[in-house]
């Protein structure tokens, strides 16, 4: 009877407080991960590398912003594992101490005129430390929430989570925003830009308060229950590694995941990120009008993102991540046109079109990479293939960007950058098959998930 208690959903009253632990650290982790993104932009070429021309400065400042996402595989591998052993809340704790840790350090950072050469090393180290908290807490937060709702509204449950991405850039940008705006140059480029990274020391332990109050998910406990039924069957009590299952039943899952990332991934950190590097060297925009385009648009990505998943909810996952892909390709050219008359509307035109667009790719990725792996390798799977992709795409995005703007002194090489990444995403997710209606607790029998139970079941009968 305790048994069957604990394995059984939640009522309607308790779905809503574990959106609301995942959707609030999540934001956090976000706000961190942006918070560097968009310094990067603005201040930390003359902080950090001072010695630089002005655009090899922010390229060099990219670079430092391109290892966090080095590191986040390794974070997805690391934590993914552990979150398929120990369980998905304990990981989670972690992921967020560690990011809040790292951004808060980076607020305490001595600079170039203080320490030469020592503070991009240490600030390079302190975003790797942050790559790998964020590698780990994506797969977590939003299969705690995909775990515990059903599978009628599970896209637009799972869409929560996501919408952590456009808070934490509407707080991070929020932030910098008013404090460019109240400060000088000056005063803004000697302590100004410290505080949105101290503040990160509050809002983790907000966050640690209320994912703390959750429980782990019941698909998780039944499967942990089954897996220990097996290891007591075999012979030897072994069990594979999830990495290695993953590697052997969900390999074909992995490539279409990693390809569904390449145009997300991509177009939404030249929107948000490079846009204002572009805007603010090319178009002749200030930096608060830049900053507040980014605003006002990661505002309606918030609100978009659960519409699009509760779409994915009624015509299915692939559809509505097609259309997103499709529209990022075609929307880019007049993304780079809008943004070169120098004027905010057109901007802010430009940058809101464009992160609607993408939340109809971000919104059913939660629960569609969810329903593609087994629950016991669920974490590792979906971690590996959305961050594994994030090396090849937003990690060098704002970088690649950078370049081909420096060396062409044009937007085409970077629109046809973009149109590249969304053509292999509507291939990748156009082989995929439609994963709406699947049981996360019972996968069908066409899919990874059910060959590598299978084979695990195999295994303990020959035992």
């Amino acid at each position: 009877m305790a048994s069957a208690a604990a394995s059984a959903p939640p009522t309607p009253a308790n779905l809503p407080r574990i959106v609301a632990a995942s959707l609030v650290g999540t934001t956090i982790e976000w706000y961190d991960f942006f918070l560097y993104g968009s310094a990067a932009a603005l201040v930390f070429n003359k902080l950090f590398f001072p010695d630089s021309d002005p655009l090899v400065g922010t390229l060099l400042s990219f670079l430092t912003y391109a290892v966090g996402f080095a590191a986040r595989p390794l974070g997805a591998l690391v934590f993914g594992h552990y979150g398929d052993r120990l369980g998905r809340k304990k990981l989670l704790v972690l992921s967020l101490l560690l990011m809040g840790g790292a951004t808060f350090g980076i607020g305490l950072l001595p600079t170039h005129a203080t320490v030469g050469t020592a503070a991009p090393v240490l600030l390079t180290v302190l975003r790797l430390v942050q790559g790998f908290a964020l590698g780990g807490e994506w797969g977590g937060a939003v299969l705690l929430v995909s775990e515990h709702g059903d599978a009628r509204r599970r896209g637009f449950w799972a869409s929560w989570p996501q919408t952590g991405a456009p808070a934490g850039q509407l707080l991070a940008t929020g932030v910098l925003s008013l404090l460019t705006a109240v400060l000088s140059d000056d005063a803004f480029g000697s302590w100004g830009w410290r505080v949105p990274f101290l503040l990160s020391g509050v809002l983790v332990a907000v966050g640690l308060w209320i994912r703390l109050s959750v429980d782990e998910s019941p698909v998780f406990r039944q499967a942990l229950a089954q897996a220990e039924a097996r290891r007591a069957a075999l012979a030897d009590g072994a069990e594979k590694l999830p990495l290695v299952s993953v590697l052997r039943h969900h390999w074909r899952d992995v490539l279409v995941a990693m390809g569904a990332r390449m145009a997300e991934n991509i177009s939404y950190y030249v929107i948000t990120a490079f846009v204002l590097v572009y805007a603010t060297t090319s178009a002749g925009v200030s930096k608060q009008t830049a900053l507040d385009a980014v605003l006002v648009g990661s505002a309606v990505h918030f609100a978009v993102i659960p519409v699009w998943g509760a779409l994915s909810d009624r015509i299915g996952r692939r559809p509505v991540y097609l259309l997103g892909a499709v529209g990022v390709g075609a929307w880019i050219f007049p993304f780079f046109a809008l943004a070169d008359t120098g004027e905010f509307g057109p901007l802010l035109l430009a940058v809101t079109v464009g992160l609607v667009l993408h939340g109809a790719m971000y919104a059913p990725q939660a629960a569609f990479f969810a329903e593609m792996f087994a629950t016991r390798m669920r974490y590792s799977g979906a971690s590996i293939g959305a961050q594994f992709a994030s090396v090849a795409a937003g990690a060098p995005a704002p970088l690649i960007a950078t370049a081909l703007l420096s060396d062409y002194g044009s937007a085409t090489p970077i629109a046809l950058y973009v149109i590249a990444a969304a053509l292999l995403t509507v291939i990748a997710v156009g082989v995929a098959k439609e994963t709406r209606e699947r049981d996360l607790a019972d996968v069908a029998p066409s899919t990874g998930a059910a060959r590598a139970e299978a084979s695990q079941a195999a295994d303990a009968r020959t035992a």
